[in-house]
């Protein structure tokens, strides 16, 4: 488990992350959300030990990660923009990290990188933006670690190997258990593969749930209503999060079990009734409005 204690950093005065506490739970996918300035590049940087904390302590497993080798062998960082040595090719990459990480599996590095058709013998600078990311994508999953630290990970990869790198994902996690914590500004990009999310605002944590249990205690409704008095009738017994409505269409995001909504619309008439499945953007901007915040001002979608 990844677990990050009241964590602050500051660059310059300007305060990038500020008292941030996560626990990451092992074998699960952890989605990091939030805009460019909210601090997810910092707080992996902090969670790979790469950067000290100014106050606050993140541990790997309760082991400090700052300054401990032994502990960083157990976690592989890609950054946004991930460093190559110059003139190297991805075989030399491979030679290196084989050197750092004692699971290294060079032959399933040299199988992946066939299948997503990258020349291991072309030099890295040659590569595209896309193609960089698809080898420091393979280097991770390839190097063994328990936890594979990524940022932006998406970033420049056509759905494909989109859908590819996600399956690798999938398969390493059932395989040997691996923790992804993957940070993005686009809460669609990991709707399909997260189990739990993270939001980070102006360096702080603003929600972090699991998504099944949200999905499981929010409900999305649209309904027309037979009269007025049916519509009070149902919104007396329903916790209505949001309400919107068009014409006589009403739409409601009330938090409450599917079962429980359908019983209280059995109870009134109308004209028109459905319950839709919301997506993850559509929960964050229901949660984060409840307590005060719109999430639709700095959530890139």
């Amino acid at each position: 488990m990844i677990e990050a204690l009241n964590v602050e950093k500051t660059f310059d005065r300007v305060k990038a992350v500020n008292g941030v506490t996560l626990k990451i739970q092992d074998a699960e996918v952890f989605g990091l959300v939030g805009t460019n300035g909210a601090g997810k590049s910092t707080l992996l940087r902090m969670m790979a030990g790469v950067l000290i904390p100014d106050h606050g302590t993140v541990c790997l497993d309760q082991r400090p990660v700052y300054d401990n080798p032994e502990v960083k062998r157990d976690l592989f960082f890609i950054a946004d923009d991930a460093y190559f040595f110059p003139n190297s090719t991805a075989m030399d990459m491979m030679q290196y990290y084989s050197r750092i990480y004692p699971c290294f599996d060079t032959e399933r590095f040299q199988k992946l990188c066939g299948g997503f058709e990258l020349d291991v013998t072309r030099k890295v600078a040659d590569y595209s933006k896309g193609m960089k990311k698809q080898l420091s994508i393979l280097l991770g999953i390839c190097s063994g670690t328990k936890y594979l630290l990524c940022d932006e990970t998406f970033d420049g990869l056509d759905p494909v190997v989109r859908q590819g790198v996600k399956s690798l994902f999938a398969g390493e996690m059932a395989d040997r258990g691996l923790t992804p914590v993957i940070a993005s500004h686009n809460l669609r990009e990991l709707e399909d593969i997260c189990d739990h999310v993270g939001l980070l605002h102006k360096g702080g944590v603003l929600l972090s749930e699991n998504i099944e249990d949200m999905k499981l205690e929010l409900q999305k409704v649209q309904c027309v209503f037979a009269s007025e008095q049916d519509q009070h009738k149902a919104e007396d017994q329903m916790d209505i999060m949001v309400h919107e409505t068009r014409g006589r269409l009403h739409t409601y995001t009330v938090r409450g079990k599917r079962s429980d909504i359908e019983v209280i619309f059995r109870g009134v008439d109308t004209v028109f009734f459905e319950i839709l499945a919301l997506s993850l953007e559509e929960i964050f901007i229901s949660e984060t409005e409840v307590v005060g915040y719109d999430v639709r001002k700095f959530i890139l979608s």
